[in-house]
């Protein structure tokens, strides 16, 4: 019996008692190629010997200050490399212990920059459907995943909701993809119209949504319009890259890509790579100076900010994807995994999408190529192909509800930075074999 409770009540996971490099072993000795990162953490991999002598050696000084009394010279050194990495002028580091956290704090924050600027009626966030920005109360709130939200629904704060930038389901046949977007901003503008531009405070959206959709990346020039709009209509953008950031899609964030800076962007998951709980908020400087020629105080506070071993930890990790190049590995690696994942499943009648950005990979999965047919939801098509995914030795990282929160099944691939060409090329194999067998599983 175990008194631990575990996500799934009525199954206990194998015991991991190993890990190193992309593969992980579990108590009865059979190893796993960690094809997702755990959740699009693990970015180094596993037992990294730099990371894991940061981590010792600050230990060894100061395994923990509280940062009501102290600062460490290694988390002002991680903001540094955060803020100076950082497009424009996002120069200022809020440390917390993990993405949840992370949102948590910019929600607040941006709360308290309208409130510091006079306006307290400001109280609306803007989000999108199918979006996941985590599960504490006000991260839930934000996001657009029903299922996730159901039982908690009375609980939660109001959020409005525009459509997702999600152009292999809802760009209509023969429509221009630039009218596709146009008809996305479109919609943001009428939403922030409708609850009144005095009262919201901010959109949020991930760059390349992860979890919930399978690493979807905005359409050209989505993000600008964005922007634009926030600037118009003097709100805050928000940009949730918990799981797309730190290098994953091939620069350090996401954002960089799209070619915007937005106000506040959170951070976390492959931050630290899974070395130690931790997480970011970047705050652009006119939302810090606000609140520093006003209050003078950010109304919020956790006992492990700032931790100084997770700080180390997570510095380390910014070092070795510096000094390896594994940005430039990852652009390049993922590029090739791609076309290796559409060699294998380009064709696949039962895979209907190929997407994503660097290392970051979805695929969905549906029973119809040609209509997008998805599979009954009642079948747990994503749940079989996991199981038969870590029969094969392959940890991947399938959801299902990829469409509504119901319907709909994908998987998602986040593969270590580290990763060569034969190990993506074993990744493939074993999740075409997986996938057949979940497949045969689920049909009756």
């Amino acid at each position: 019996m175990t008194h631990l409770i575990h996500r799934n009540l009525r199954h206990t996971p194998p015991v991991a008692v190993s890990a190193f490099g992309m593969y992980m072993r579990d108590s009865a000795g059979k190893t796993y190629l960690d094809a997702s990162g755990g959740a699009a953490v693990s970015s180094l991999g596993h037992s990294h010997p730099d990371v894991l002598a940061a981590m010792q050696a600050q230990m060894k000084s100061a395994s923990y200050a509280h940062s009501g009394f102290f600062t460490t010279d290694v988390a002002e050194e991680l903001a540094h490399r955060l803020a100076t990495d950082a497009p424009g002028d996002l120069n200022h580091v809020y440390l917390v212990s993990g993405g949840s956290e992370a949102i948590e704090a910019a929600l607040k924050l941006a709360r308290q920059y309208f409130v510091e600027g006079g306006e307290p009626q400001r109280r609306v966030f803007i989000a999108r459907r199918q979006s996941y920005h985590g599960n504490t109360l006000g991260a839930l709130a934000l996001g657009g995943n029903e299922a996730r939200r159901r039982q908690f629904e009375l609980l939660l704060m109001d959020v409005a909701r525009v459509a997702p930038c999600y152009e292999y389901r809802d760009r209509p046949a023969g429509q221009d993809l630039q009218d596709y977007t146009a008809g996305l901003l479109a919609e943001l503008e009428e939403r922030i119209i409708e609850a009144g531009p005095q009262n919201v405070i901010g959109f949020c959206a991930e760059p390349v949504v992860g979890a919930t959709l399978g690493a979807v990346p905005a359409t050209p020039g989505y993000f600008k319009g964005v922007r634009a709009l926030c600037d118009r209509y003097g709100i805050l953008f928000i940009a949730d890259e918990v799981m797309c950031g730190m290098g994953r899609t091939g620069t350090l964030y996401a954002i960089e890509q799209d070619g915007v800076v937005p106000d506040l962007v959170a951070l976390g998951k492959g931050l630290a790579a899974g070395y130690q709980p931790v997480g970011a908020v970047l705050a652009r400087d006119h939302v810090v100076e606000r609140v520093r020629n006003g209050s003078g105080v950010f109304q919020h506070g956790h006992t492990y900010n700032a931790h100084p071993v997770a700080a180390a930890a997570a510095l380390a990790v910014q070092k070795v994807i510096r000094r390896d190049c594994l940005l430039g590995a990852v652009t390049v690696r993922g590029a090739t995994f791609r076309r290796m994942l559409r060699d294998a499943f380009g064709a696949h009648r039962n895979v209907g999408d190929i997407r994503g950005r660097g290392l970051f990979v979805g695929l969905e999965l549906v029973q119809d190529r040609d209509t997008k047919r998805p599979f009954d939801p009642d079948l747990k098509l994503h749940a079989a192909v996991k199981e038969q995914a870590m029969a094969c030795g392959l940890m991947v990282y399938p959801m299902g509800g990829t469409i509504d929160g119901r319907r709909g099944d994908h998987i998602l691939l986040a593969p270590p930075f580290i990763a060569t060409e034969a190990d993506l090329a074993e990744v493939v194999t074993r999740l075409s074999d997986a996938v057949a067998r979940a497949l045969v599983a689920v049909r009756p």
